[in-house]
């Protein structure tokens, strides 16, 4: 079945349509953590930040449905559920962060931020690290490094080295926060004299797709400071780590305790409904509305908004912040008990962890990471890998999994590591 599934797809799509693992996975149905294929198999996701709740969960699926036998229109028509769900979901966020402009996808929040943070400040230069992702507009994508745009990068970005767990910036952990917010200060100074002036800086506040690194609270303080005194603003990304991943906080930029502008969020927050936001204090805001004339006619929908809605109320209902925090801890703790030559780091934090591989020379062992990922779809689990040079593998399973779904996760790669070979 998968193979004509392939062919068609070439035909209909046309190439280099991603698919994961090196015999794509054919899913016809999932309910919490599982997935199961069109053979029947069941396979325990650990990868999918998108089903926040979990797939298919029932209270989301009654939202969507009741919502859409009802009424689904736009926003040029009044409706209560969009203004309930932005009372909801401000009232989990601090610094006067209290007016959205509601979006499809992480991509389209993005792309807003971009223009908030040009229309408060009245420059164009941004600042992005060099091994990050923040969607596909052609605005953002000019931040992600992935796939450079055509004709390179254009002039009002700025790239900077990304933080490392083990080639910290600076030469060590210590070191890393000054020299990171050194690069910044660095990139604001070209941007300003190259006449674009600095309109801000976007980051994902755990750094995901940089590898996500160990950092401590307050690394970006020095950084912060830099933007501030330049009159940038702080654009945080929590796409990934946002609505309580993280176990010990709600939001990513809690955890390393710092005062975003605005708010990014995207494809997790209704569970795989499309749905984005970026959420921003009312003077941005105003500046935003007075510069564009934005308009998104599915963004903030009635549909949209009860999927939403219903998932911020799972989240609560089911504790799932405080099980990212315990099941994480666990599998963290489980993680680093892990043997292996190449295994030179385990880290992360809720349920968002992982483990980076080097040979023994110190250079990324990506190959061998690829092998890890697939011999686990052979388990029937399914992961990522992540990181500058894609060696690091990455857990990012759904929100209710469990110390159970850990323990089975973790022995299974416990297997692959012992009868995967190194690389020669």
């Amino acid at each position: 079945m998968t193979d004509p599934l392939i062919e068609r797809r070439a035909r209909l799509l046309g190439p280099n349509v991603p698919t994961f693992y090196d015999e794509p996975v054919h899913i016809v149905r999932g309910e919490g953590v599982w997935l199961w294929d069109a053979a029947g198999r069941r396979y325990l996701d650990a990868y999918n930040n998108v089903p926040h709740v979990g797939h298919c969960h029932p209270k989301v699926v009654e939202a969507i449905a009741a919502q859409a036998a009802r009424l689904n229109t736009h926003t040029r028509y009044l409706h209560e559920t969009i203004l309930d769900y932005v009372e909801r979901l401000t009232a989990t966020l601090g610094h006067d962060l209290r007016q959205a402009v509601m979006v499809c996808t992480g991509s389209e929040a993005n792309d807003v931020a971009l223009r908030m943070a040009q229309a408060a400040t009245g420059k164009t230069g941004l600042i992005a690290t060099d091994n990050t992702y923040h969607g596909n507009t052609a605005a953002v994508s000019a931040l992600s490094t992935r796939r450079p745009p055509i004709g390179g990068y254009p002039p009002h970005v700025r790239l900077v080295p990304a933080p490392d767990s083990l080639a910290p910036l600076g030469g060590s952990a210590e070191a890393q926060p000054e020299a990171f917010a050194a690069n910044v200060a660095r990139a604001i100074a070209e941007l300003e004299e190259a006449g674009h002036g600095f309109a801000g800086f976007m980051l994902c506040p755990f750094f995901a797709n940089e590898g996500f690194p160990t950092l401590a609270p307050g690394f970006l303080d020095p950084t912060v400071e830099a933007v501030r005194k330049a009159g940038g603003l702080i654009l945080a990304d929590e796409v990934q780590p946002g609505f309580g991943r993280l176990g010990t906080a709600f939001w990513g930029h809690e955890v390393l305790g710092f005062a975003p502008d605005v708010v990014t969020l995207g494809k997790p927050m209704a569970n795989g409904h499309p749905v984005g936001a970026a959420v921003t204090r009312p003077e941005i805001m105003a500046a935003f509305r007075g510069a564009f004339g934005y308009f998104n006619t599915f963004g903030g929908n009635p549909v949209s908004m009860a999927a939403a809605l219903a998932t911020l109320e799972v989240i609560e209902e089911e504790g799932l912040m405080e099980n990212a925090r315990a099941v994480g801890a666990y599998a963290l703790e489980r993680l680093g008990a892990l043997r292996h030559p190449w295994l030179a780091e385990t880290r992360g934090r809720g349920l968002f962890f992982g483990a980076e591989f080097v040979d023994e020379t110190g250079a990324p062992a990506t190959e061998f990471a690829i092998r890890l990922v697939e011999g686990l779809r052979a388990e029937g689990i399914l992961t990522g890998r992540i990181g500058r040079a894609m060696n690091t593998l990455k857990f990012r399973p759904p929100m209710p999994f469990s110390r159970e779904h850990a323990d089975l996760a973790l022995d299974s790669l416990d297997r692959v590591l012992a009868r995967t070979e190194v690389p020669r």
